[in-house]
């Protein structure tokens, strides 16, 4: 009762498509699937796995409720209450693999370094508010770090689903977090490489860089001190996406 119309759903992404202008190979090449993949799914064959529901909706310019419905939603109308319980459940009956996710291993000693990179980091920030080095920049790139180091050392999945392994994927979307790899393609051969890189990513630069802004504020020239902002974005893409390009392609 509450699974999705393939059918349905394959008229509506195809006139979608068509409305954007896109060819099945161009909406392909945006989602890192096959052409072939595209076709099923527009002639009921078979559906999106749910890890493409996000980045397709945003491409088609829809909302994934309206994926889910098969239909376009007027702004300006509520949607019925029994409708959204079928969005619910339809979504909630979506085939999907759960995968476990980092608390739920036995890998929690691990979480300790990372506690351990936020005490030195805090006590960093607290020497550059009182002694210098303190910027904007700093306290961005530091909240950054530490809040993708809380997911990735906690709430990170420890598997992708299969569709990874099928297709060449270079997205990963989960709850509110999003990252694009162009040229990367993840899957779970390479997955634990990428997430044990940003770990130790964040664990340095949440440990290091306040100690580091700490010490160019204390030994630098102070003309030097404005050059601190461009290299807090090195470190905070750099340091991140060059290692993930390294284990990723492997």
């Amino acid at each position: 009762m509450y699974e999705l119309d393939k059918d349905s759903f394959g008229k509506f992404l195809a006139g979608l498509r068509r409305e954007k202008g896109l060819t099945q190979r161009q909406l392909a090449e945006k989602l890192f699937v096959s052409d072939k993949a595209v076709s099923k799914w527009e002639r009921g064959l078979s559906i999106p796995d749910t890890a493409l529901l996000i980045p397709l909706a945003d491409l088609l310019g829809v909302t994934v409720t309206e994926l889910l419905l098969c239909r376009r939603c007027p702004p300006a109308q509520p949607i019925a209450a029994n409708t959204v319980e079928q969005v619910v459940k339809t979504a909630i009956t979506y085939p999907d693999q759960k995968a476990k996710r980092a608390f739920q291993t036995g890998s929690r000693r691990k979480l300790l370094w990372f506690l351990a990179a936020l005490a030195v980091g805090a006590a960093g920030l607290y020497g550059c508010r009182h002694l210098g080095g303190w910027s904007e920049s700093l306290s961005v790139s530091f909240m950054l770090a530490a809040v993708f180091g809380a997911y990735f050392w906690l709430f990170v999945p420890v598997r992708l689903p299969d569709f990874y392994d099928q297709h060449r994927i270079g997205f990963f979307y989960d709850f509110t977090v999003r990252m694009s790899i162009p040229g990367v393609a993840l899957n779970n051969r390479n997955w634990p490489a990428v997430v044990g890189c940003i770990r130790v990513w964040a664990c340095l630069l949440t440990a290091l860089l306040p100690l580091f802004h700490l010490a160019f504020a204390l030994l630098a020239p102070a003309g030097w001190l404005p050059y601190l902002d461009q290299a807090d974005l090195i470190l905070l893409l750099g340091g991140l996406f060059v290692p993930i390009y390294i284990v990723g392609r492997k």
